[in-house]
């Protein structure tokens, strides 16, 4: 039976991703800011053949619960199989470009917070000499584009550190998986103005996400065209990737 650490637990991918292990009868450890919310999650997930399924209340923004976070995990599975880092928000790049201070916090949060959990998680993996970090970056990072750079250089970031991390746990036998969605169909992405071929539901990506952590993928495109579609933004030479509107 699988162990399974999911931070942003309510997230739509997380869940959609929770529900496919709920059918492999996993036992999983819930996180999120919203008791109600993963409370209804973990009911969902108990009815579809989840193991046990235990909740805890965090602010993933807040570096000083993480610690206790994962105590709390490690005396509930014991060990952790699975550790999936989801949470974050999609920030307004317009609003970041007027107000410092929400730029910083922004970046907090889809960046430096992950890559927190992810530096003592991989402590306590190392420890293990075993399990998968499973961090769901974004094809935003790839190339910085004038609609969203502020969200973009957060998931550069997460993205940078987890090449780095998955070369120094590969020599333990961790595994590290970064997960680059395009765009999804999310309360997130809900009020943008998407082309609807590009968009892909939870339960699309999910798929390819339990695959891709079964196969030891190290770097997942979700859906899988936007490999293809991010080689061609990076190959765009400068002097014309500076005009364009992306």
């Amino acid at each position: 039976m699988k162990k399974i650490l999911i931070v942003g637990a309510t997230s739509a991918i997380a869940s959609a991703c929770a529900r496919l292990w709920a059918n492999q009868g996993a036992e999983m450890f819930l996180v999120g800011r919203s008791q109600v919310k993963m409370e209804q999650v973990a009911a969902d997930l108990r009815a579809r053949g989840a193991g046990d399924v235990t909740t805890y209340v965090m602010d993933a923004a807040d570096f000083t619960a993480h610690s206790k976070m994962i105590e709390s995990c490690l005396a509930t599975l014991k060990q952790i199989d699975i550790g999936m880092i989801a949470h974050g928000s999609l920030p307004d790049q317009k609003t970041c470009e007027l107000d410092v201070n929400i730029a910083l916090e922004e970046l907090s949060l889809n960046g430096t917070s992950v890559i927190a959990l992810l530096t003592r998680l991989a402590n306590q993996l190392e420890t293990q000499r075993c399990g998968t970090l499973a961090i769901i970056s974004s094809v935003a990072g790839d190339r910085g584009r004038p609609s969203n750079y502020l969200y973009g250089t957060a998931k550069a970031a997460v993205s940078t550190f987890c090449e780095g991390l998955r070369a120094r746990l590969f020599k333990v036998g961790v595994h590290v998986i970064t997960i680059k969605p395009g765009f999804v169909d999310t309360p997130m992405t809900k009020n943008l103005s998407l082309p609807s071929h590009l968009v892909a539901s939870p339960e699309q990506v999910s798929i390819r996400i339990v695959k891709g952590i079964e196969r030891n993928v190290d770097t997942i495109y979700t859906p899988g065209f936007w490999s293809f579609i991010m080689l061609i933004i990076r190959l765009i030479p400068s002097f014309i990737f500076k005009r364009l509107s992306l």
